[in-house]
């Protein structure tokens, strides 16, 4: 890989010449692999790996496995998330008070695909907790859309929309992040595109779009709110720079967060740019990426919160009969509430159907919740998000446990024998972790994996 020159001139005019010379060198090495577990579905890799040191679920692999082909990585039982990224989740849990201080917060995502923090915030904040992560483009907000769906929380509403949308909720969330779209000098040993398309006019159209993002983004705040800025790349135009901006604009309306613990030994340079705390990762010095993030508080002021008044109704709620069928198909029913959007019938926590509510009115969301399915002479037809919903009634349907070999199988949308499975709808389930649904019918099965997530190879 060749670098661009102008790039390590960059560097050694940031970092003088023997830390840009670590830097350079770093990026010719292999990339490392890391995990972030779903504490909801896996309790430990199942791989040679380490502890990443400032997430409790994440690990770095001594390998990189065919992730692909691990049953395990489509029933969400973990995302394959940069070990540097997950860093994020610990700026929030120490800034909130920890595990439980962080129960129940709303977060915006507000650049979220393909969805690793959003994943990470929505185990954070619980299934009390809501996550809403947007994403601008609308192909990877699909894809943002389908992480969520297996990470089985029913906690995320997923919006595809341009960041000054978002202002039409102002004041409301309690963590708003902002990792914003970069030139991505962090991804360089990661993407040969990331270097190729590198470029100091590039760089500056990055700033641009970064500083109206967060101005933005900044709308959605509530007063005490935690403000985190992130991008995945390595110079001052695009971090401190910004956050200058953002000192001369809010000067009186941020204030320094909780001081966010950082150990020695975990190599991450720690700094500050007026109220904000600033961290830098670099791959010289740390098991993962190039990353820099930054956590400021948006000042206290005494004002109300409330949600935008719907300006449509896109959400209806579902009728009694079909509540009661609903209702079987997953635990602690009487907390649910099950609604129905276009041709798709959805559940959500019943204390986040107002939220959804308003914010289908106001924003275009593309996914809520979790989709059930759709109901046909009485019986609901299964959505195959509904198998890796972690409150799905293990009673609703058989539950069939499968190899591996199997498992890929029907994850290819390949025939399986019908042998294991009784007549009518049956959950897969390999190593105790669903990963859809399948019809026997006589001695047929029909494969009910969706399609669009088929293993190809």
């Amino acid at each position: 890989m060749t670098l661009p020159e102008r790039f390590i001139s960059l560097m050694q005019e940031q970092l003088g010449d023997d830390e840009a010379a670590a830097l350079v060198a770093s990026l010719g090495e292999e990339p490392s692999t890391s995990i972030r577990l779903n504490p909801c579905k896996m309790t430990s890799p199942r791989w040679a790996a380490k502890p990443v040191a400032w997430s409790v679920e994440g690990y770095s692999l001594d390998e990189r496995p065919s992730f692909t082909l691990d049953s395990d990585f489509h029933a969400g039982a973990y995302y394959v998330q940069e070990a540097s990224s997950q860093f994020a989740g610990y700026i929030v849990q120490q800034a909130c008070g920890g595990k439980e201080g962080c129960r129940g917060l709303k977060v915006l995502d507000v650049c979220a695909a393909p969805g690793g923090k959003s994943t990470h915030y929505a185990s954070l904040v619980g299934q009390e907790g809501v996550v809403v992560a947007n994403e601008i483009n609308h192909s990877r907000a699909a894809v943002l859309a389908d992480n969520a769906r297996k990470w089985g929380l029913g906690n995320m509403i997923i919006t595809c929309n341009d960041s000054s949308r978002l202002a039409q909720v102002a004041e409301w969330f309690d963590v708003v992040a902002v990792d914003a779209p970069c030139s991505g000098e962090g991804m360089f040993r990661k993407s040969d595109d990331a270097t190729e398309q590198w470029s100091e006019a590039n760089v500056m159209m990055c700033a641009e779009r970064q500083w109206e993002i967060l101005q933005n983004a900044f709308e959605a705040l509530a007063c005490g709110g935690l403000l985190i800025y992130s991008t995945c790349t390595f110079n001052h135009f695009e971090d401190e720079d910004i956050l200058l901006k953002a000192m001369e604009r809010w000067s009186e309306e941020l204030c320094e967060a909780e001081p966010i613990a950082v150990s020695e030994d975990w190599n991450v340079v720690c700094g500050r740019v007026g109220v904000f705390q600033t961290f830098r990762f670099f791959p010289h010095r740390v098991k993962g990426e190039g990353m820099f993030m930054a956590v400021a508080r948006k000042a206290e002021e005494s004002s109300a919160r409330a949600l935008p008044k719907p300006k449509r109704r896109v959400i209806t709620p579902v009728d009694r009969s079909q509540a009661k069928e609903l209702s079987r198909w997953v635990v602690d029913a009487e907390g649910k509430k099950f609604f129905t959007a276009g041709e798709m019938i959805y559940a959500c926590r019943a204390s986040h159907y107002p939220i959804i509510e308003s914010l289908s009115g106001v924003l275009s969301v593309i996914y809520s919740g979790v989709a059930m399915g759709q109901i046909f002479k009485g019986a609901l037809k299964p959505d195959g998000a509904l198998a890796f919903y972690v409150d799905l009634s293990r009673e609703a349907v058989p539950a069939v446990e499968v190899a591996e070999d199997v498992a890929l199988q029907f994850l290819r949308r390949q025939d399986i024998s019908a042998e294991p499975f009784e007549q009518g709808i049956n959950l897969v389930v390999c190593r105790g972790r669903a990963l859809g649904f399948v019809k026997r019918i006589g001695a047929r099965v029909n494969n009910l994996y969706p399609q669009s997530l088929r293993i190809l190879h």
